[in-house]
């Protein structure tokens, strides 16, 4: 067999690699190059070089400084070299931060290697645990771990996917809770019953209790030799009981204590139950399982409408350490490489052993199990140090980090129970890291036995309402939970409650907001926090009340991730925030992903300071609402209609426009996918508008188009009053209120439909977007809400708005609904500075480039029976695109109408305009605000196209 892309036969060239290798002598510094260049060579490459890797890749350091990555060769491997001898192990972190930081074309994998071993990772499917392990003398038989390193990359064979196989483990213990609970037995004590099973079968995998003694027990009950009620209920009985059995089944059992079984409860499983319980004992060895299977139980036993409500996600480790690493690792990673002396090794060990770490919505308890773990590395980290700089015979302290050291805040019960069985995983999972690490140097090392009991760490209640203990650092993922699904999932009098313990928050700051600006408030002089947020933390009222906060409130973000693809269920992007309650000096890191995929590529930046705004370009967060743009009546949304009986489709507005009486109140709608999406930009439906009538005699003189509201809409808006009234809300709620009038639309937009009613057309865009892309509508179509619609008919106005400048302005004011953006009149439209003094040359410019490019898209779309989404997206394929010359000259009549230099940055520009004007008006100096200069002739900057619908009657 060859290597993929050379006539070399793989195995001659692997062993002639292993022959090379047993000649180093594994120094890090003098040998570690050539290792790397004759590992190249091996498959299949004339060396690194010639492969387009590099050596000595500078990566930046949090809080100031560089340090070298030994190897990068993008976007494949990252590798980095250990002196023979060393253990792998301690340095995991160091290459995690290293992958961080590597944007553009992160690496996929990363390798660690001393010489003697290599341990591949993949940090996007799992953290702790590399992938597989190789030893350098089995690289001829085992070669295909690596197979990413060929020339033509090949998948690599991997034998430790533990992913795979927690999540196997999990499917098999969900399906016996879960069908548990089908047949009737109540969930809390389905719940507590089935944890004490894994927790049964990771002791046994442990041999904390004799090896397959669990499995055994679950092997006689599947085959009738006893009742699963008997069996393990005696096991857990025993394993609750500080007096050893004397004798019988359960002799050599030890006490767990812990407070898993304080009660125990053992249910009768049936035999398919046993069957799928004994196969997760018997296939898995549950010692090899990652704690994270609990996050997967713990969804997997909650109905998908309960999850949706509080908000729970899984949260890969991945993006766990984009937490922990900034708020906790690496400031004492710092102090420990700074160390000099023994006593300041001892300091940092006693300051270790204080630490104290909350997570206010825990969870099944993940953050809270990385952040134990991590306390303990750097534990051991600081022991061999302080074992390398000490004088033999040295008395060398014994590791005292506790799983005490560790709290939790939770809403649910069975999330309660979960985070305290993680963390006692996480305290056996400690002690056998710690012992292979340190060795057995006469250190004295935690027991297993007895569990601690963390009943007072972990706490149930809601996080809003309850006291936070003291800590050192605070961390998590707080509930995703929009601002506008808020009172409909948690209801109105949650609702109430909130506003009233929180009466400083924005109203429309979401629900994961509360915890960024509670926690801040709970931190102490130099304590740091990191928190999972939705991206809308660093937008408008969000930012407000939690960021803008924090940054105002002597807090300095010291990490974070402006945006990227969530790598949980929800389909959201979402904001990691690091910070300090102080200031740090040196540089910040901030990074972003690019696109809507979880394989989409990153970029980042390492700034002075990251604004609360999470932006690395300028900072527009505080431009300010110009009195001439709030008060001109050019920006609105369009109309809600609330119910689909308001909606026609072709034939039936045939049928109703046959009605005289009806006629005048049956209008074409339009909406932005159909705007956007549909070739000519036609409205596919029509849409009943009796928003004029303000009574209901008023609205019975619209004939047939009346009696469909009354068939179609009025019965399901009375249920709704109804409803809300039974749930307790005033007789002044607003869908008892909207009853009172339920042949209007939810949101008639009665000014918007005016103005535009005034003119032959109007401009409109997606009020969500990816693209800028603006369009002319005939003011005979009236727009839904998904669009915005500027009352305003020239070309000088729609080449200012359709202009890269107002793009930008868009992107960095508005909102985001995962990577596209959302047009938001009052921040985004209210603060944008208009030209102030174009010339009419300059304006006459505008208008006629803005002409040009939409007679363009029209000939193209027109000639390709295209869409303009279809034509927009020619603009993500590189080469020359005649519409991206288009819009490059209107952007340069735009700049000429603004007086902006070529090279000027926009958003700098466009926020010290917004800040001259409204100094001007503060002054009560008028300033010029949306569409055409005073003084201009509309006439002669005004054309006709725009979208027009087609006739009514066609299906």
């Amino acid at each position: 067999m060859t290597i993929p892309g050379t006539p070399l036969p793989i195995r001659n060239s692997m062993e002639s690699f292993v022959a090379y290798w047993r000649t180093l002598r594994g120094d890090e510094k003098g040998e570690s190059q050539v290792f790397l260049d004759r590992l190249f060579q091996a498959f299949g490459h004339a060396g690194y070089k010639e492969a387009g890797a590099e050596l000595e890749f500078r990566v930046a350091k949090q809080g100031g400084g560089k340090k070298f990555a030994d190897l990068l060769w993008r976007p494949r491997v990252l590798i980095e070299m250990k002196k023979r001898g060393e253990k792998l192990a301690n340095h995991y972190q160091q290459a995690f931060d290293y992958w961080v930081k590597l944007v553009p074309d992160r690496p996929q994998y990363v390798l660690l290697c001393n010489f003697d071993e290599i341990w591949v990772y993949d940090f996007n499917l799992q953290l702790d645990e590399p992938m597989d392990k190789l030893r350098l003398d089995e690289l001829p038989d085992r070669y295909t771990i690596l197979n990413f390193l060929f020339p033509q990359e090949q998948e690599p064979l991997f034998g430790n996917n533990r992913v795979d196989v927690t999540r196997e483990a999990a499917d098999s213990v969900a399906k016996v809770l879960n069908s548990v609970i089908k047949r009737g037995e109540e969930r809390p004590r389905a719940q507590r019953f089935l944890l004490q099973c894994v927790m049964a079968m990771f002791a046994e995998d442990f041999e904390l209790i004799p090896r397959g003694f669990f499995t055994t027990l679950a092997d006689e009950a599947r085959q009738g030799k006893g009742s699963s009620y008997d069996l393990f209920g005696g096991l857990f009985r025993q394993m609750n009981d500080p007096t050893p059995a004397r004798g019988g089944r359960f002799q050599g059992i030890p006490y767990f204590n812990g407070g898993l079984f304080s009660i125990v409860d053992p249910i009768d499983l049936n035999k398919e139950e046993l069957h799928f319980l004994h196969l997760a004992a018997l296939e898995n060895n549950w010692a090899k399982i990652q704690p994270q299977i609990f996050g997967v139980l713990f969804q997997s036993s909650m109905g998908s409408k309960e999850r949706h409500a509080l908000g729970a996600h899984y949260t890969s480790e991945a993006d766990i350490m984009r937490v922990v690493l900034p708020t906790i690792v690496t400031p004492f990673q710092n102090r420990i490489e700074a160390a000099k002396t023994q006593a300041e090794l001892h300091a940092i060990m006693n300051e270790l052993s204080k630490f104290r770490v909350l997570d206010p919505a825990c969870g099944s308890g993940n953050f809270l199990y990385v952040a134990y773990r991590e306390l303990k590395r750097l534990e051991a980290q600081a022991i061999l140090k302080l074992r390398s700089i000490a004088a033999p015979g040295t008395r060398i302290p014994s590791p005292q980090v506790s799983v005490k050291q560790i709290y939790g805040l939770e809403f649910d019960s069975f999330g309660v129970e979960l985070a305290k069985v993680t963390l006692t995983l996480a305290k056996e999972l400690a002690i056998r890291e710690l012992k292979e690490l340190l060795g057995d140097t006469g250190l004295d090392f935690d027991h297993p036995l007895p569990l601690d009991n963390l009943d007072d760490n972990i706490i149930e209640g809601d996080a809003l309402f309850t006291s936070w203990p003291r800590v050192d650092a605070i961390i998590g993922n707080p509930p995703f939970q929009s601002k506008n699904k808020l009172q409909r999932e948690m209801g109105a009098a949650y609702v109430k409650k909130l506003r009233a313990a929180y009466p400083e928050m924005p109203g429309r700051a979401d629900y994961c907001v509360y915890w960024i600006r509670k926690a801040h408030q709970h931190l102490a002089e130099g304590q740091r926090a990191g928190l999972v947020g939705t991206n809308t933390i660093r937008q408008n009222d969000s930012r407000v009340g939690g960021l803008d906060y924090v940054v105002q409130n002597g807090g300095t973000i010291t990490n974070a991730v402006s945006s990227q693809v969530w790598s949980g269920d929800a389909a959201v992007h979402v904001s990691i925030v690091n910070w300090v309650k102080g200031q740090q000096d040196g540089p910040k890191h901030l990074s972003w992903q690019v696109g809507d995929q979880r394989e989409s590529p990153w970029q980042s930046a390492d700034l002075p300071v990251i604004n609360a705004a999470l932006s690395a370009g300028t900072d527009v967060t505080g431009a300010k609402s110009l009195k001439a743009n709030a008060q001109s009546g050019a920006c609105y949304q369009g109309q809600t209609h609330g119910h689909k009986g308001f909606l026609l489709e072709g034939l039936e507005a045939g049928q109703m426009l046959k009605d005289a009486k009806a006629r005048p109140f049956v209008h074409p709608y339009l909406t932005a996918d159909e705007m956007i999406g549909n070739y000519g930009s036609h409205p596919e439906r029509w849409v009943i508008d009796l928003n004029d009538a303000d009574d209901v005699f008023s609205a019975m003189n619209a004939g047939k188009a009346f009696e469909r509201l009354k068939q179609k809409v009025e019965p399901e808006m009375k249920a709704k009053a109804d409803e809300e009234r039974e749930k307790g809300g005033s007789d002044k709620g607003p869908r008892q209120s909207h009853y009172q009038k339920w042949w209007k639309h939810w949101r008639g937009r009665g000014e918007l439909i005016g103005k535009i009613s005034s003119l032959p057309r109007y401009v409109a865009c997606g009020q969500v977007t990816k693209r800028p892309i603006f369009e002319f509508v005939s003011s005979e179509i009236r727009p839904n809400a998904a669009l915005i619609a500027f009352p305003l008919g020239d070309d000088y106005s729609f080449g200012i708005l359709q202009s890269s400048m107002h793009w930008e302005w868009l992107k960095a004011r508005g909102s985001t609904l995962t990577e596209r953006f959302r047009y938001t009149s009052d921040t985004v439209f209210d603060s944008f500075p208009w030209p102030q003094a174009p010339t009419p040359e300059q304006v006459r410019a505008v208008a006629s480039a803005a002409v040009e490019l939409r007679a363009l898209r029209n000939r193209v779309m027109k000639a390709q029976g295209w869409s303009l989404r279809d034509l927009y997206r020619t603009l993500d394929t590189p080469g020359k695109n005649p519409l991206r010359d288009a819009q490059e000259k209107l952007d340069a009549a735009v700049r000429a109408a603004y007086s902006m230099k070529a090279n000027e940055d926009v958003l700098t520009f466009l926020l010290a305009l917004n800040g001259q004007l409204a100094d001007a008006e503060a002054k009560g100096k008028a300033i010029v605000g949306p569409g055409l200069p005073a003084g201009l002739n509309p006439a002669d900057y005004t054309t006709t196209d725009a979208v027009r619908p087609l006739g009514a009657g066609s299906a």
